[in-house]
């Protein structure tokens, strides 16, 4: 005897790659207008190396770097908590799965960041900036990569890839350089996607 089975469609193959790309879509939406993070860190970190590659090349007064220094840590501190705000601020919204994994991934880079600086110094007992330098910016390329890889947009994709080659460059060079590099790694992999970003946003 044959018993009827209900008439349900399965979730087939087309149906599975609306769905991811609809969530792509969502994530691309949410990560421009994330764009103002890119910029926001882009601009911090690039004046924070810039600066300091340009007092290790010049002679300057210790007061005019006194300055400095003071204006590069009222702008982290404010870039720290404009970001934990605006954070705060859209976890109200809809949450994706994959907004999540990239909050997980980048919360992941700092843990990472912070671990290895503790490694180099336990390993070698002293603090090695050429060293430490390559390796941090290998890590944020990484983040990076990945980051433009999941949400499919090419222009934080090759930025990841550029300051992966950029570390890669920085290993050859003293710190002075390293500074110059990693400058120009944020300027290419955070400045330029976020204002580009940004401007899609405001289109």
């Amino acid at each position: 005897m044959e018993t009827n089975q209900p008439n349900s469609d399965p979730f087939d193959e087309r149906q599975s790659l609306q769905v991811i790309r609809e969530m792509i879509q969502v994530s691309q939406k949410k990560l421009k207008n994330d764009g103002i993070l890119f910029i926001l860190w882009g601009w911090v970190m690039f004046y924070s190396y810039i600066s300091s590659y340009v007092f290790k090349k010049t002679v300057t007064t210790f007061q005019v770097q006194k300055i400095f220094g003071y204006i590069g840590n009222v702008i982290g501190l404010l870039a720290i908590v404009f970001t934990i705000y605006y954070i705060l601020k859209e976890r109200r919204k809809v949450q994706t799965y994959i907004g999540i994994s990239l909050r997980y991934i980048w919360f992941s880079l700092i843990c990472c960041l912070s671990i290895t600086s503790m490694i180099i110094h336990n390993v070698i007992h002293v603090a090695n900036l050429e060293l430490q330098h390559p390796i941090f910016m290998m890590f944020i390329a990484f983040a990076v990569v990945v980051t433009g890889g999941i949400i499919r947009y090419k222009p934080v994709i090759f930025g990841g890839i550029a300051f992966a080659l950029l570390a890669f460059a920085s290993s050859w060079f003293k710190l002075e350089e390293q500074l110059l590099l990693e400058a120009a790694a944020w300027l290419i992999a955070f400045i330029v996607p976020g204002h580009i970003l940004f401007y899609k946003r405001n289109s």
